[in-house]
């Protein structure tokens, strides 16, 4: 099977939280979406803007890829791509830093049919935690909430997501549902744009340190929902989970 080409995404970003106070903030930068079997090659001195590491990502730290850890993973859920495709959607690590409050995998058999996407979460504690989804043919799924992701909200609820694989418009959603009613909305949209160096160079100019930013602004929000003296819950044990460690 032919590999995907790189595609960059310059999107929106949006957050609107409605319980316990009602806040909402936007901004922009930019995701990749790249074939985990056909990693975008750069040029040694420019490797440092686009760096897809092992480590970022769920799995064995010391596996030979991202790719390899995402089939160990899927293949203790009874789920063997036989070679098929996994498109990922992400950050990069940027001169030598990286932060994905979400990264998305969709996986594809052999026969081209999605098998599973798999949504895997990042916290500002350094944790993550991987959602294994099994989307209708619109891309929208639910799953309970096991993670703790703010300060703020409870590990309880459940996430409404729409994911649907990125074409030549990236629109993803995701909605946590506290007691039914929609506590959290974040929403990604973006344009494709092909891979290219001199594109990667305006991006990187015009989005600088792009996840630095995205941990500075997540925790920058944080001081402004404490100055509200929003209470903070405090963070249960984290219990890692099999194959993403």
């Amino acid at each position: 099977m032919s590999g995907l080409s790189p595609a960059l995404y310059p999107c929106a970003i949006t957050h609107v939280r409605t319980t316990p106070v009602q806040r909402a903030f936007t901004y922009r930068s930019y995701l990749w979406l790249i074939d985990l079997d056909h990693l975008p090659h750069l040029p040694l001195a420019l490797s440092p803007l686009a760096a897809f590491r092992v480590e970022d990502h769920l799995g064995d730290r010391a596996a030979p890829s991202i790719r390899s850890n995402v089939d160990a993973y899927l293949s203790r859920h009874d789920i063997d791509l036989d070679g098929g495709r996994v498109l990922m959607l992400a950050s990069a690590r940027v001169l030598g830093h990286v932060f994905n409050p979400i990264s998305v995998f969709w996986c594809y058999g052999a026969d081209g049919a999605l098998a599973a996407v798999l949504a895997e979460v990042h916290n500002t504690y350094s944790q993550r935690h991987v959602y294994l989804l099994r989307p209708d043919p619109r891309g929208r799924s639910e799953a309970a909430k096991e993670f703790y992701v703010s300060p703020f909200l409870p590990v309880s609820g459940r996430y409404r997501l729409r994911l649907p694989a990125p074409g030549e418009r990236l629109r993803l959603a995701v909605t946590l549902d506290l007691d039914g009613e929609p506590a959290l909305v974040a929403g990604v949209r973006g344009t494709r744009r092909p891979f290219a160096l001199w594109r990667l160079l305006g991006y990187s100019l015009r989005f600088p340190w792009a996840s630095l930013r995205v941990t500075a602004l997540i925790r920058w929000q944080a001081i402004q929902l404490l100055a509200r003296r929003l209470p903070v819950l405090p963070r249960p044990a984290h219990l890692p989970q099999e194959g993403v460690q």
